[in-house]
């Protein structure tokens, strides 16, 4: 039997260590607008996924200032810096929320984000979410999950941590990737269309799908 791996992130220590890296992720500016580009302008109500400080959502919400939101977080500092980003903004609700356990009762949205969470949990987890997004998406809504996703081979993989400035030694405990093709398969699979991979970048990658 396989051993879980650890889930750090209601660590304070460890949420701080990650808030202080983000920014100077190679090419996630790029991935951020990719995701904004595959989202409808007209949205009415959306749900983001391991929201963090709650960069995905600010962007989201720019030029949308009556967009109803909920954002789900678990770690005890991203909730309290999501309260005070959203602080003044009574259209975002802040949920306390582990994604290892099944999505909460929230209505439907059209449009679910996520931004590098879903890769923390287990894939048996993983596949589960999906078709959780996807019962909870409105008919033409889309899911954009910017994702960290595994390498094909262990070469591939030294390269990316390389290109991030991180050793082996160093790499996040709490990740468990998953392939590109398996994730993708397995939204084509509960139903969604138009499947694809809109951007990628070595394991960064950006995965949509909109409900008929």
């Amino acid at each position: 039997m396989s051993v879980p791996a650890p889930n750090l992130w209601d660590s304070p220590a460890h949420a701080l260590e990650y808030l202080g890296r983000a920014a100077k992720i190679p090419h996630r500016t790029e991935g951020e607008a990719a995701l904004l580009d595959a989202l409808p302008r007209a949205l009415h109500r959306v749900l983001d996924l391991g929201s963090g400080d709650g960069r995905l959502l600010g962007l989201v919400k720019v030029g949308r200032a009556s967009l109803e939101a909920v954002a789900l977080d678990f770690s005890p500092l991203m909730l309290e810096r999501l309260r005070e980003r959203f602080a003044a903004d009574p259209a975002v609700r802040v949920v306390a929320h582990n994604l290892d356990q099944p999505l909460p009762a929230l209505g439907t949205f059209d449009a679910v984000v996520s931004s590098f969470a879903i890769h923390h949990l287990a894939h048996l987890r993983k596949r589960a979410l999906y078709q959780e997004i996807f019962d909870r998406l409105e008919p033409g809504g889309v899911f954009c999950n910017l994702e960290h996703v595994a390498s094909p081979t262990p070469t591939l993989h030294r390269r990316f941590l390389a290109a991030i400035a991180t050793s082996p030694e160093d790499e996040d405990p709490s990740n468990q990737l998953l392939d590109l093709g398996t994730q993708l398969g397995w939204l084509a699979a509960i139903g969604f269309e138009d499947v694809d991979c809109q951007w990628k970048w070595l394991e960064l990658a950006l995965l949509v799908g909109t409900k008929p």
